[in-house]
């Protein structure tokens, strides 16, 4: 036990040191039981304390597949959440008698959430660990995905979909700053790769199932199957998961030094170029999931069966582009595979934009929607792990300015690309277009200087 306590210390030594893991805090050359001076004693006496007292004040972290998975699982809320019922969404505004942008109010209302969320549960994982916060938020998932199975309107549905957000938040935020708890720089940005190919399944795998569950029953049948997968994961985290934080790296003070923190952040011009350009690709790729519905089935005929391979065979080649970046992490600066990744982001919108408007057909869109949500697999990791590793005591708090970033200029976009009805493909290009430039202008301004411990 108490060796396991040191193992988060050790890792990001090694992360970020390339040499051999040395405690934090004990000098080279000392034994392990050497006496420590700094706030960071309390993990490496680990291994001198009784299991009594290591049992009593420090974290237990468990490694290996299982805390991929679990934690893969735990981001993967917002596909999770949003594209198993994408295949639903037409059919779920003629059941309200709603208009496409109404029924789009259902994707911002989680998104709105899921942004809002992560800037609470962020800093008071903070302030309370990781464990209790993550455990809270997952099952305020599982209830609200319950409740949206007897919503009576579609202002309900919005309603509860923002619950449903604000709990899933949890898992996404506490996630990342697990994996900032324990890795920095170089492979904090492979193990983020790692986790793309576990959550990246979701986005593959829930619109087909949601398809097929369209075959057995109605969208309301999509909520009960993520009432069940809201209760899996809390079993999992409760079971699986021990706490990454130590008690003494936790920070107090309350609502001031929580907003302090933000405006530190927020003050700081590369962990906002890295989070704002970071947020508008992720953007590009909501404006693209809440309107790829409407343009291929209503504008191209595709059937919500073909649509679901469809977007799964996006998704597939974002999972398969994160490997290839995890590979390539250490060999090729950061910096720069985000920098590549932010102009096939831009490449791919503007592309987007030049044959919806010329009406090249199906031909012409897929090939441009495939490259914009394949890039993100470059872009995701690299901005996420440079805008982490420079805060090592706040990274619940940074997780969360990323977050909402991501989720409220998704929310906000969402409903601007059913703007046009089922008629034209040029609002979702436009909008798509603009945010992939945007991020690359963000990188391109806002992080010309990149910080000197990160590579």
């Amino acid at each position: 036990m108490g060796r396991m306590r040191t193992i988060g210390d050790e890792q990001r030594r090694r992360d970020t040191s390339g040499g051999t893991a040395v405690p934090s805090g004990v000098p080279s050359g000392a034994p392990s039981g050497a006496p420590r001076l700094d706030r960071a004693s309390v993990r490496s006496i680990a291994l001198t304390a009784s299991p009594s007292a290591v049992a009593r004040a420090e974290p237990t972290v468990r490694h290996g597949a299982r805390l991929v998975l679990i934690l893969g699982a735990l981001s993967a809320f917002a596909p999770l959440s949003i594209d198993m019922y994408l295949p639903a969404l037409p059919a779920l505004g003629r059941d309200f008698g709603a208009g496409a942008s109404q029924a789009q109010l259902t994707l911002s209302s989680c998104l709105l959430g899921l942004a809002l969320g992560q800037l609470i549960a962020g800093p008071v994982s903070d302030a309370l660990g990781r464990r209790r916060p993550l455990l809270v938020g997952v099952a305020a998932y599982a209830i609200a995905s319950l409740l949206c199975v007897v919503a009576p309107s579609v202002g309900a549905l919005i309603l509860l979909r923002f619950v449903q957000g604000l709990g899933g938040a949890a898992g996404i935020v506490i996630s990342r700053a697990i994996v900032r708890d324990l890795h920095a720089g170089v492979a904090a940005a492979r193990f983020f790769s790692l986790l793309t190919l576990v959550n990246g399944l979701a986005p593959i795998l829930a619109p087909v199932i949601g398809a097929q569950l369209l075959r057995v029953t109605s969208w309301r049948g999509v909520f009960v199957a993520l009432a069940v997968i809201g209760a899996l994961l809390l079993l999992a985290a409760a079971t699986g998961l021990g706490e990454t934080l130590a008690p003494g790296d936790r920070r107090q003070g309350g609502v001031s030094a929580t907003l302090a923190t933000f405006r530190q952040l927020l003050t700081n011009r590369l962990f906002v170029g890295y989070a704002l350009s970071s947020g508008l690709a992720f953007a590009a790729m909501f404006a693209y999931i809440s309107g790829s519905p409407f343009v291929l089935q209503g504008i191209y005929g595709v059937s919500p069966q073909l649509f679901s391979v469809l977007f799964g065979t996006n998704a597939l080649g974002l999972v398969v582009v994160s490997q290839i970046n995890g590979r390539l992490v250490g060999r090729v600066s950061m910096r720069l595979l985000l920098a590549v990744g932010l102009v096939a982001t831009a490449g791919g919108g503007a592309a987007l934009l030049a044959v919806a408007a010329g009406g090249v057909g199906l031909a012409g869109v897929l090939p441009a929607l495939f490259v914009v949500v394949s890039s993100l697999g470059v872009v995701l990791p690299n901005a996420t792990a440079l805008a982490l590793s420079g805060q090592p005591s706040t990274a619940g708090s940074a997780s969360a300015l990323l977050g909402v970033l991501q989720y409220s200029v998704g929310a906000a976009v969402a409903p601007l690309v059913g703007l046009g009805g089922a008629k034209t493909a040029l609002p979702m290009a436009l909008v798509i277009a603009a945010l992939g430039v945007g991020a690359l202008t963000a990188f391109t301004w806002l992080s010309r200087y990149p910080m000197r411990s990160i590579r």
